[in-house]
């Protein structure tokens, strides 16, 4: 297979799942450009008079079905080949067993130190296992080190009996969350990756959850960095070669059946820049670990990922009509990074622009505004900004002098 042709400019912005749904942003759109007002923003970075791109290698050919490479922040291909392909995800199943246990840790739902029981569906799962027994009760802590690091099935059906009552209420769970991060391409049958019709995903749907587990849950991603496990006096090393052999790689899963083949979604951060690379349907082990680690290589050699915005760093400063604050900070929720190939990054400008007039209440949560990423003087991305806080409305005078003000 051939690798697709490579997007030449990679937008990264990174935003959280609720800022890429873009709650404010037809209300920003549908506005007039702002006036003197609200100037646009300083260009984050100033074009040259001339930029001389280097050559960029070509992007690797694997032995796989479908392999995709992304940047972290904002999921934008810089490679692949039939990266929604529908595929058979094996053992990658369990990045969404995850993403589901660890929120319902964050929720208060479940406790790191809880007790599990261990049932008689769980004690007698296929393939991979902790070796769990039945009857008996074992640590959450303990089962999620099972099923990230041994890819063990017992322990993986136990945490989806606990959190969703039963294992199929918890692929409800599991399929609602895929449908919430945007992986149209993905559905799901059971808890640890059996081979089911009704089991499937894409390279790219896989990406965009490891990059969710990365950015939502960084208190318990060190758990794909561990290089082995031990329970019940039974050592078992985590599958991931790259831990060990490939610089900056600290997560994420490997799958395997006969069908589905070899799999491996990857992770690495080298000096601020973090890529994610998927491979899927390898014929070996040693295929599957040498494509993952040659996407990644070409990643960090070809690219680099420049910082635009801090989170909440305050764009504009635009005028408030009828507010008990007469200014507020139009600011993105979150950084926003762009990923272009090496020796372009001058080439990066931004420009911003609010709706006017903004007369308050202004909710803190609805964006008034967006800001404009140029790469070469072509816009490739509009961020939505937000007030910096809520304006509540002013008192009666300052209504009634603001609304004099704008009848002129």
């Amino acid at each position: 297979m051939k690798p697709s042709p490579l997007l030449g400019l990679a937008l990264a912005f990174a935003l959280s799942s609720t800022a890429l749904a873009g709650a404010g942003l037809p209300t920003a759109r549908a506005a007039s450009p702002a006036t003197a007002n609200t100037a646009p923003a300083s260009a984050a970075i100033a074009p040259p008079a001339a930029a001389i791109a280097a050559p960029m290698a070509g992007a690797p050919t694997l032995q796989a079905r479908s392999w995709v490479l992304v940047d972290y922040p904002g999921g934008q291909v810089l490679a692949g080949s039939n990266a929604d392909l529908r595929i058979e995800p094996a053992s990658l199943t369990k990045l969404m067993t995850a993403y589901a246990v660890f929120s319902a840790l964050r929720a208060g739902q479940l406790h790191i130190n809880e007790d599990v029981l261990i049932s008689e569906h769980a004690w007698r799962a296929e393939g991979s296992r902790t070796f769990v027994q039945v009857g008996t009760r074992v640590p959450v802590d303990v089962l999620l080190k099972g099923m990230i690091v041994q890819s063990g099935n017992d322990a993986t059906i136990a945490l989806a009996e606990r959190v969703g009552g039963s294992e199929p209420a918890f692929v409800q769970m599991m399929n609602g969350y895929a449908q919430r991060l945007g992986m149209h391409g993905t559905h799901f049958a059971d808890s640890s990756g059996l081979p089911s019709p009704d089991h499937y995903s894409t390279a790219r749907d896989l990406a965009t959850l490891a990059r969710a587990i990365i950015r939502d849950f960084p208190e318990y991603y060190s758990l794909y960095s561990l290089r082995e496990f031990t329970w019940n006096n039974i050592r078992q090393e985590n599958r991931n070669g790259l831990l060990e052999s490939s610089p900056g790689v600290d997560g994420l899963k490997t799958g395997h059946t006969d069908t589905a083949g070899y799999c491996l979604v990857g992770s690495a951060l080298r000096s601020g820049m973090r890529l994610v690379s998927v491979v899927v349907g390898s014929p070996s082990v040693k295929a599957r670990e040498s494509g993952s680690a040659a996407l990644l290589e070409y990643g960090f050699n070809s690219f680099e990922t420049v910082p635009l915005r801090k989170a909440r760093d305050a764009v504009l400063t635009p005028r408030v009509y009828k507010g008990a604050s007469k200014y507020v900070a139009a600011v993105p929720q979150a950084a926003v990074q762009v990923t272009v190939p090496r020796g372009q990054a001058a080439a990066v400008t931004s420009s911003a622009t609010v709706r006017q007039p903004l007369v308050a209440p202004l909710a803190a949560d609805i964006a008034i505004g967006e800001l404009q990423v140029a790469v070469a003087g072509r816009t490739i991305a509009s961020v939505p900004l937000y007030p910096a806080q809520a304006v509540p409305a002013g008192g009666l005078w300052r209504r009634l002098v603001d609304t004099i003000i704008l009848w002129f």
